[in-house]
């Protein structure tokens, strides 16, 4: 059985109509026009959208006795678990995702009386949720659906419902949901805002749940909680030769000395750079130089109760930035150092 020769392909054509008629999609006029349409879609939500059924909808949240739940399937999903977790870092204690599916199989143990489900669905039509909403009324929990689709099911079936208008999703084909669902995280969030403004949420508030950030660091640490202290710190008295001191001076990686007396009340700091001075304009006679003669004796401190970030502005100002700071209690009693990168390693 002999082989089957392929078939020729058509030779190409250069120029004329054939070789413009599908022009490549990605260039610079095409994500122009989409990035247009798709401020048109967000427009016409922000135009149409009812601000009381928003303002209902906060305040079902505001005043909610128990706590906040996001349900959602598929992208709407996704949605309902990112404001979850919004509400959750803003201090909604009891603000969570629930999987609808998980739900149903014991998941909604969660759920109580007090607690508000709030439910994304584009469509409104999802079974998951239409499965979910019996279960959850049977809890006692208090419903609200956030919909896009005019008299949807899932509307009818809940105790409030938000209309997210959309005028069409940006796929070609109207079904991806790539506007419902910026049109869900702009709303949530902007919700969001709005309850941190009404319950008076501070920085600091703010910061101590997320304590593993830049913010939260800078809002919560304090000098004492980054300085070395103890055996860690570079201690030496006036009368100490310098040339004794060289040890201390460089082993324990401060780049200075705290120079204190028997009752260690800070007198000035010896630093390597006041080491290299001294070398340069004494010489020899460096060995006969005592610490108390060459160091500073109005060095920048810092008290150890004082915010971290603070150390790091006093490290920076003027007239020319250091690389520490001597922490000195009320009675100028050295109790650490604290030094710029101890305060880069602990993320500030």
């Amino acid at each position: 059985m002999g082989s089957l020769t392929p078939p020729r392909s058509p030779a190409p054509q250069v120029g004329g109509a054939a070789h413009n008629k599908h022009p490549n999609p990605l260039c610079t006029d095409g994500l122009r026009r989409l990035f247009e349409a798709q401020q048109r879609h967000l427009n016409h939500f922000f135009d149409k959208l009812d601000l009381r059924q928003a303002l209902a909808f906060a305040q079902a949240l505001l005043e909610a006795p128990g706590g906040v739940f996001f349900s959602g399937v598929g992208k709407s999903g996704h949605i309902a678990r990112k404001l979850s977790q919004t509400l959750a870092s803003l201090g909604f204690g009891r603000a969570a995702f629930l999987p609808p599916v998980d739900a149903l199989h014991g998941d909604i143990g969660a759920l109580c009386a007090a607690d508000v489900l709030v439910l994304l669905s584009k469509s409104g039509s999802s079974d998951e949720l239409l499965r979910l909403v019996p279960c959850a009324r049977a809890k006692g929990a208090f419903l609200v659906s956030m919909t896009s689709v005019e008299g949807n099911r899932l509307a009818a079936l809940c105790d409030m419902n938000v209309h997210l208008p959309l005028e069409r999703e940006l796929c070609p084909f109207d079904l991806a949901p790539v506007t419902s669902t910026a049109i869900q995280m702009v709303f949530g969030d902007t919700i969001a805002v709005a309850l941190m403004a009404a319950r008076r949420l501070t920085k600091e508030q703010y910061a101590a749940n997320h304590p593993a950030g830049k913010i939260g660091k800078r809002l919560i640490f304090k000098v004492k909680d980054v300085m070395k202290k103890q055996e860690e710190l570079p201690i030496c008295k006036e009368g100490d030769l310098i040339i004794d001191q060289l040890v201390e001076l460089t082993g324990k990686g401060c780049g200075c000395l705290l120079v204190v007396d028997d009752e260690r009340h800070l007198i000035g700091i010896f630093t390597d750079g006041d080491l290299r001075r001294a070398l340069r304009d004494s010489g020899q006679a460096i060995f006969k130089l005592t610490v108390g003669e060459v160091c500073n004796r109005c060095p920048r401190t810092i008290r150890p109760d004082a915010m971290a970030v603070e150390a790091m502005q006093k490290m920076e100002s003027p007239p020319s930035a250091v690389q520490f700071l001597p922490v000195v209690d009320q009675q100028n009693i050295v109790t650490g150092i604290v030094t710029l990168h101890g305060l880069v390693s602990a993320g500030l």
